[in-house]
């Protein structure tokens, strides 16, 4: 997976830009991934093919909405795992597998996290850019509070604030309670 996705987010960027040719390429190269990635997790009754069809038409139509600074990977994953989620509602497939494949039924490794790292930025962007930073930091990084207040020209009170601040912000707009107060 790592060096696929610098070359299908240049590719992408590449597309974006208007260049035809780096754009089919991108189309073509993931249309293999995707045969790859339905391949494993199609129940029988569900045409994998059709849903890389159907992939490949949601990442044309929604080109515009890729994030640049985001992994391309993890954008096109995520549009594929929601058509294979429809189409198992629509024909009331269930998805089993023995437990031996369990393993092939997940996303390739990195790709959870980039997801997660895509959708932490997304829940975090109405917070300040400065608190969004700190809690960056000192949540994530694993600064201390100290270190946090010196790159910041703050006190180390004012970081404590800010990031619990910030977190509460986003605790009460996403149904969280607990905030950490550290």
């Amino acid at each position: 997976m790592d060096e696929i996705e610098p070359r299908l987010r240049a590719l992408m960027l590449a597309g974006l830009a208007g260049e035809a040719e780096p754009y089919r390429r991108l189309l073509d190269q993931l249309s293999g991934l995707l045969r790859a990635y339905y391949g494993r997790r199609c129940p029988p009754g569900v045409d994998a093919e059709d849903l890389v069809q159907e992939t490949l038409i949601a990442v044309h139509t929604r080109r515009a909405t890729y994030d640049a600074g985001q992994p391309f990977t993890a954008w096109a994953y995520a549009i594929a795992r929601y058509k294979l989620i429809d189409a198992l509602r629509r024909g009331r497939a269930h998805l089993r597998a023995p437990v031996e494949a369990a393993e092939a039924l997940f996303v390739a490794p990195g790709a959870d996290a980039a997801m997660a790292g895509r959708d932490l930025e997304r829940v975090m962007a109405d917070l300040p850019a400065r608190t969004r930073s700190l809690i960056r930091d000192v949540k994530l990084t694993g600064l201390s509070t100290r270190e946090a207040a010196e790159k910041y020209g703050m006190t180390e009170s004012a970081v404590k604030v800010a990031v619990h601040r910030g977190l509460k912000a986003l605790g009460a707009r996403y149904g969280g309670s607990d905030v950490d107060e550290d």
